[in-house]
């Protein structure tokens, strides 16, 4: 056989060719798809608000949507409001006007798969409607209830969640960059909802609200209901306090009081929060033993004394629904991490304590600071010593700690940072941090560049200090200790 003579080719000319393969497979991008998929072209989503004769939420989804992959799509997953979380009847579905069922997902347990009558081609347009109805929680349900004159729907879990079709380079359940949010409600009730300023109009009793959503907004919420409203300035923010009973106005003085030196603590520590910010609501619980998920925070312990309830909740990233009942130092402190997160962007992000460690100490960090700031310095040192109960003196370095040693270590290494460079500099970092990233999230080489820029020293070595060493740090054990008690003002750190 005669051997093929192959030509070596320069490496000039195999740059060209990648370079023009590259352009055209980028070409390509913007005209084919490379897996299946399709776009959400137009959503609306109409929430009606049913007083008699029993409460009822009845929610109507619409979706316009177009298969833009390359095959049709036999079916599409979909994942529906929580049973765990609603009382809410059988949803119904209409595929182009035709009922359609519901199979479990062989992939995830908390997803459906909706099946068509007949594939969905390519290029094809289809139109899903969805309907489902929320009811009040039944007697021994650890459900999410409402009552006649008020309800809420926070930003997680309660409407449909369109997912991604399956396959390879799949893509799908987008929602548009801005949709309809539509909202039937009785009239005489106020309203608080995410989007822009609604359109209002009102016929027979009813008032209805329509709502233009951006991406921005993030997951949909809504407070409605019989409320009292009151204003209160905080600084740079408007505290908006709703309630469903009459108010003592000398009673709110004191918790008002305490709410906005929190504020203007979270201010000092993060810097004001995002430009569109300003206002923050607190809106009492429909029904308060059916109000708060019941997920509470796993540092919850660390801020909280033993065996105290929950009694403030976020609902979205300006509103934190509460138990009025309880008393002033109680209720901050509940809604303390959950106030905290809107300066830290991560409202829009309800699993924020699901984040890593020691950043998922942050939010429950703050909380305490704002305490301190309303009920005085021992509120530091009681926390401090608490915390440091749940680490133990001596532990095996071989042996990986245990995941409440790492959270209440996580917990105390923000006093200890802020003990190290001084609540200036811990500030500062802090704001800076935050405004780099835009109210977005972050990670802890984020925070390690922050406090770099702003100190000009070592900082990655003293988190690996903290965090990569079994135990708390001899010196900040024993400034705090119990036994040698505590000193008065905070001297910067003697390790690195």
């Amino acid at each position: 056989m005669t051997p093929i003579n192959l030509t070596p080719i320069s490496q000039p000319r195999v740059f060209l060719l990648l370079t023009a393969l590259a352009a055209v497979c980028c070409a390509a991008a913007c005209t084919a798809a490379f897996g299946p998929g399709y776009t959400v072209e137009k959503q609306e989503i109409e929430v009606h608000f049913l007083a008699d004769p029993q409460p009822a939420i009845h929610i109507d989804s619409e979706y316009h949507l177009r298969n833009n992959g390359n095959q049709p799509l036999a079916s599409l997953e979909l994942r529906l409001p929580g049973r765990r979380r609603f009382n809410l009847s059988d949803p119904h579905a209409e595929w182009n006007g035709h009922v359609v069922s519901f199979a479990p997902s062989p992939d995830n347990p908390r997803n459906v798969l909706l099946t068509f009558p007949e594939q969905w081609s390519v290029s094809a347009s289809g139109t899903l409607h969805l309907s489902v109805e929320f009811h009040p929680a039944l007697p021994g349900q650890h459900t999410f209830s409402f009552a006649s004159d008020a309800f809420f729907l926070p930003a997680e879990g309660w409407s449909v969640q369109l997912l991604p079709a399956r396959g390879a380079f799949a893509t799908g359940g987008v929602p548009p960059a801005t949709w309809m949010l539509t909202l039937h409600v009785p009239e005489g009730f106020l309203v608080h909802a995410s989007g822009r300023k609604p359109k209002l109009s009102r016929s027979r009793g009813e008032q209805t609200l329509r709502i233009v959503q951006q991406s921005k907004d993030g997951y949909p919420f809504i407070v409605a209901g019989g409320y009292r409203a009151a204003q209160f300035a905080a600084g740079r923010e408007t505290l908006n306090l709703w309630s469903r009973t009459p108010q003592d106005a000398n009673a709110l003085r004191q918790p008002v009081a305490a709410l906005v030196t929190a504020i203007h603590a979270y201010d000092a520590m993060f810097g004001p929060r995002n430009r569109e910010a300003g206002q923050l609501w607190l809106v009492e619980c429909p029904i308060v033993e059916k109000c708060f998920s019941g997920t509470a925070s796993v540092y919850a312990p660390l801020i909280s004394e033993a065996g105290a309830k929950t009694s403030a909740e976020m609902a979205s990233l300006d509103t934190v629904m509460v138990d009025l009942r309880s008393g002033t130092p109680e209720m901050v402190m509940a809604a303390g991490p959950s106030l905290a997160s809107t300066w830290l962007g991560y409202g829009q992000n309800p699993g924020f304590f699901e984040q890593d460690p020691p950043l998922s100490a942050l939010p429950a960090y703050a909380a305490s600071m704002g305490r301190e700031a309303i009920e005085g310095p021992q509120v530091r040192t009681n926390t401090i010593r608490r915390a440091l109960t749940l680490v133990p003196r001596q532990a095996d370095p071989g042996k990986p700690e245990d995941p409440d040693i790492v959270r209440a270590k996580s917990f105390l290494f923000f006093f200890a940072l802020q003990d190290r460079y001084g609540q200036d500099a811990f500030s500062k970092a802090l704001s800076h941090m935050l405004y780099a990233r835009g109210g977005g999230g972050f990670n802890l080489d984020d925070l390690i560049a922050a406090f770099e820029q702003e100190t000009h020293q070592n900082v990655a070595e003293f988190v690996r200090h903290w965090m990569k060493h079994p135990g708390v740090p001899d010196d900040f054990r024993a400034r705090y200790d119990g036994s040698t008690g505590a000193i008065a003002s905070n001297p910067k750190e003697t390790t690195p």
